[in-house]
């Protein structure tokens, strides 16, 4: 299928370099620089030219030898690979706290984490999260190499963050638990899925279900300027007994604790791969009544103790090689219309995404700020 350009809207496996690193609280091996990473050069860096180019960029951030990142889960949209590939390329050692967390998490760590040497260096956060993170001056601006080859309405023009990967959202169902699998949002609503329908996370902190709640809006005769129709199916959908109060995700699942879950179709996609062989055949739909799809975005924060590391991170899920990585993994990275053109795509993982037909809905940064602040109004009432 031909690569959509939404503007738009999360979650590392860590390696143990010190003695013992925790997906909890990853504290780095030693002392990192906090105070003096934000003037040194690499801090300064608004592109790997103001450094020397990439190759000094790289032993820079080698010397600094650690990367923070948050909130990355190593099966979320292939995750697992990317830190991985990055460690082995660099010798740089990836520190993920809360491999399960939400953007607005992530956000509050970068926040409230500032000359730490637990902060957090890279951010990977939906766009509204992402937008918050620019108001409050968190973000520094830096074009990575592949920068141009980024559509104007994927990235911000003062380089501060832009689209990486991003997909659909979906409909996953296990077909062995449920005799007929919902294909639309209005399916949702049938008595036969009674306390089976779940989300994976809190819309008012989590781009995934913020999105999903566009997308039952959409559904219900609402627009990206409209999120109501999608509170207000998801009280109907509460009301009737059919939404499972309980974040989805691949353990839930396993356990038939979420055996419905509405969520990135990259993440379905990846939850059939590795349930094939535990006797759960997840079946995945793009709902045609509800066709919303966006991107996440990566930037760096400019409180980064790492400074010459995050900027080499974000070299690293723009470059061919982290793109294929995204593309492996069903999500649609950003730069696959060009990689397409050039002959650098992964041809068989390209062509294991999913057929969708129609257009799919994709909200403005400005548009889905507003949805966000409707929706942390509203949820408690619509589900509470």
């Amino acid at each position: 299928m031909k690569a959509y350009r939404p503007r738009g809207s999360r979650r590392a496996l860590t390696v143990a370099a010190c003695a013992l690193v925790t997906a909890a609280a990853a504290t780095g091996c030693g002392a990192a620089p906090t105070a003096d990473a934000q003037n040194s050069k690499a801090g300064k860096a608004r592109s790997a030219a103001d450094v020397g180019g990439l190759d000094k960029l790289a032993a820079a951030a080698k010397k600094e030898g650690e990367l923070n990142v948050y909130a990355l889960a190593p099966d979320w949209a292939n995750y697992g690979e990317m830190v991985k590939a990055f460690e082995k390329k660099y010798g740089i050692q990836v520190n993920n706290e809360n491999p399960g967390g939400s953007s607005q998490q992530a956000l509050n760590a970068a926040e409230k984490r500032k000359g730490q040497p637990r902060a957090v260096d890279a951010l990977d956060l939906g766009t509204a999260y992402m937008q918050d993170a620019k108001a409050k001056q968190l973000l520094v601006p830096y074009k990575v190499e592949g920068w141009d080859g980024l559509p104007k309405g994927q990235k911000e023009a003062d380089g501060s963050f832009a689209d990486n990967y991003g997909g659909y959202i979906s409909i996953g169902c296990d077909a062995e638990a449920v005799k007929k699998c919902p294909e639309t949002f209005k399916d949702l609503l049938k008595p036969a899925y009674k306390n089976k329908v779940a989300l994976n996370g809190n819309p008012t902190e989590s781009s995934s279900a913020l999105s999903a709640v566009f997308a039952a809006s959409l559904a219900n005769g609402g627009s990206l300027d409209d999120v109501q129709p999608g509170l207000d199916f998801f009280k109907k959908l509460k009301q009737s007994g059919n939404y499972v109060p309980a974040e989805s995700t691949l353990a839930t699942i396993q356990k038939g604790e979420t055996p419905i879950s509405i969520d990135w179709d990259y993440l379905n996609l990846g939850y059939a791969d590795k349930l094939a062989g535990k006797g759960v055949d997840w079946q995945v739909t793009v709902p045609e009544d509800g066709q919303y799809s966006l991107y996440y975005n990566q930037g760096v924060n400019k409180y980064a103790p790492h400074p010459a590391a995050a900027r080499l991170w974000l070299e690293f899920v723009y470059s061919e090689e982290g793109q294929n990585i995204w593309l492996k993994g069903y999500s649609r990275p950003a730069l696959l219309d060009r990689m397409v053109e050039d002959g650098t795509v992964d041809k068989a993982a390209n062509a294991k995404l999913p057929e969708v037909t129609g257009t799919p809905k994709s909200a403005t940064p400005e548009q889905e700020a507003a949805a966000k602040e409707k929706v942390v109004q509203g949820w408690g009432k619509a589900v509470g």
